[in-house]
């Protein structure tokens, strides 16, 4: 480990829930969820307002509904979410040449190569600096964590939450640690926390007096040696800046289980087409083809086929889906279907038709889905109201005579409007119309920040 606190890892607070609440004055202060708001839907962000009533990400969106009924629930504006993250990471690239991301709102940097920061007050220095810049340019605010690791960086930046900044000095690892619960540490959730439990093990200090043996003993050799330096302050990673895409995938969660089998085989066609858009659209082809199957019961599928080469054909990812859902029981109802592509190229084979025909047989694969916006918003019914389509709540829209506004909710032929912008000072106006008004259209989200 370093001598100094010059890895910094940054949080964006309540990343989506905090954009709609800077774009829409009306919901300044108030109770956010964005997730998908199907009856299968999950929370993607809450805004600290609703984790008051206990609601947080990953929850059913049900289950949010019923602790915090009077919140505001939309739709994630991910092209928006995407856009606001590229000026955060371009902040941080200014900083230093190694920049992790992690996800949209959260990444690690390497200041000692950016040669910005060589000791505590330095890097202190930094920090603020990085957090009043993000402010001046998207209006939003970060949460900073600096120490001599990324794990500790990172235990930091969620102590600092929401809106400050900790730094852990070299040398007080050990002792802020010990007390701390063990799943304060990267890689201990709830199963490995009540293992650990069961074994009179709840905190930091107690990992360690346990000693690395029983570590291994109870959770086996790599997990065990791994826990058992993180106890001790250990974390030798180091910040990496391109992190390699493993796989592209696309997933939907229906609304109501799915039990008709030629339904199922043509949702298989749908997503296959997705995937292959995602995968030309980021120039890379692969190898691997993945069906996920999740069933009635929760259980969940993956097969998996490779082919002798890498393809962004979309017939042949469609055929190769299609033999993968041949060998899956779907009997009994499918609540979610993905399709994915791993062994991932920058080239494609020039005919593999015959190849697709020819490939491996089907098996079990253990493919990363990274679906982005189809892990937190289940994927419509190709029957839901088409009202519904066209105008999810919170998302952008522009009236010829009353301007920009955003959708509050729509139904039984009608959509709510709120008309203001994020500049306002106060809460803007509602309108209710037709929802096939033609003087009413789906529009691009407005800059946080004029300018």
């Amino acid at each position: 480990m370093r001598n100094a606190p010059t890895i910094l890892h940054l949080d964006m607070d309540a990343f989506f829930a905090s954009v709609e609440q800077a774009s829409k004055p009306s919901l300044r202060g108030k109770a956010v969820v964005v997730g998908g708001l199907g009856p299968r839907g999950v929370v993607a962000t809450a805004s600290y307002e609703a984790r008051v009533f206990g609601v947080h990400s990953a929850m059913p969106m049900g289950q949010a509904r019923r602790l915090a009924p009077n919140a505001a629930y939309l739709v994630p504006r991910f092209g928006l979410y995407r856009s606001i993250s590229e000026q955060v990471m371009g902040l941080l690239r200014g900083l230093s040449p190694l920049v992790e991301p992690l996800s949209l709102d959260e990444a690690f940097v390497d200041l000692e190569a950016g040669e910005v920061a060589r000791d505590a007050v330095s890097a202190r220095l930094v920090g603020e600096r990085l957090r009043a810049d993000i402010r001046t340019v998207t209006g939003l605010s970060g949460s900073v964590g600096l120490a001599a690791s990324k794990m500790l960086a990172k235990i930091a930046s969620e102590q600092a939450k929401p809106d400050g900044l900790v730094l852990i000095e070299p040398g007080t690892e050990r002792a802020m640690l010990g007390p701390m619960t063990v799943r304060t540490l990267p890689g201990v959730g709830p199963a490995t926390g009540d293992h650990l439990r069961r074994a009179g093990i709840t905190t930091v200090d107690e990992i360690a007096e346990a000693g690395e043996d029983e570590l291994v003993r109870l959770l086996g050799k790599a997990h065990g040696h791994a826990l058992y330096a993180m106890a001790l302050a250990h974390d030798e990673r180091p910040v990496v800046a391109e992190r390699e895409t493993k796989s592209v995938s696309v997933e939907d969660t229906y609304d109501v289980d799915i039990h008709d089998r030629l339904r199922v085989g043509l949702e298989v066609q749908r997503l296959a087409d997705r995937c292959v858009r995602r995968l030309r659209g980021a120039g890379l082809s692969g190898r691997t083809i993945v069906l996920k199957v999740r069933r009635y019961d929760f259980s969940t599928l993956t097969r998996s086929e490779t082919l002798r080469g890498p393809t962004d054909d979309p017939a042949v990812v469609r055929e190769a889906a299609a033999r993968l859902l041949d060998s899956v029981d779907t009997t009994g109802g499918v609540r979610l279907l993905g399709v994915g592509v791993s062994g991932l190229a920058d080239y494609t084979q020039e005919d593999l038709f015959a190849q697709a025909a020819a490939g491996a047989g089907a098996g079990e694969g253990a493919a990363e889905f990274a679906a982005e916006e189809d892990a937190v918003e289940p994927a419509a019914a190709e029957e839901q109201v088409a009202a519904e389509r066209r105008w999810p709540a919170g998302h952008d829209v522009r009236h010829a005579e009353y301007g920009h506004g955003w959708v509050q909710g729509s139904g039984l032929g009608r959509v709510t409007v709120r008309f203001e912008t994020p500049g306002a000072a106060g809460p803007g106006r509602v309108r209710t119309f037709r929802v096939e008004d033609p003087e009413l259209e789906p529009a691009e989200p407005l800059p946080l920040v004029p300018g």
